[in-house]
């Protein structure tokens, strides 16, 4: 069967405005160092969630998980649902892709904002944006809010993953 990267961002988004994906690669290496040391799949599988593969900067250990799929590629046992390729990487017996909708962004997301806000207070570079047709410094302000309300979602989601919610009392049998 063949796995679409639309149905694969489909399922990793549970709520439509977190759309943004934490994506990791093991094992990551540069073209030039194709002579890598191979890893065992269970050492893959444990650095597929390492701050050190990720293709960004962000902490999700620290975070809540939103929703998570493994790409394998290679000669690699099927027995779970997952997306596979049996085409290695070149020097390699396999590899494993992994993307992830982690609450960690919001962080990446806050510092964006603050850098905007700091531009924008200094009016730096508004020319180049007020310039296009169309384009109003109303605008930016809009972008701005759409942007805290987003981080505000991600915090949300955040807090009620890190406090798990109370138990629910066990219904008694009358005797």
């Amino acid at each position: 069967m063949n796995v679409d990267l639309n149905e694969i961002t489909m399922n990793l988004v549970p709520f439509p405005r977190l759309h943004y994906l934490v994506a990791s690669q093991t094992p990551l290496f540069a073209s030039a160092d194709v002579k890598v040391q191979p890893r065992r799949l269970d050492q893959m599988f444990s650095d597929a969630f390492e701050q050190s593969h990720q293709l960004m900067k962000a902490d999700p250990k620290r975070s809540v998980y939103l929703a998570c799929a493994l790409l394998l590629r290679g000669a690699v046992p099927d027995g779970w649902k997952t997306g596979l390729c049996s085409v290695p990487p070149v020097g390699h017996t396999y590899s494993l892709l992994s993307l992830a909708n982690n609450t960690c962004l919001r962080h990446n997301f806050t510092d964006l904002r603050d850098r905007c806000v700091k531009l924008y207070r200094r009016k730096a570079h508004l020319h180049h944006y007020t310039s296009v047709e169309g384009m109003e410094t109303g605008l930016i302000g809009e972008a701005l809010n759409s942007l805290s309300s987003l981080i505000e979602e991600y915090t949300s989601l955040e807090n009620q993953g890190l406090n798990p919610p109370e138990p629910v009392s066990r219904l008694t049998i009358a005797t």
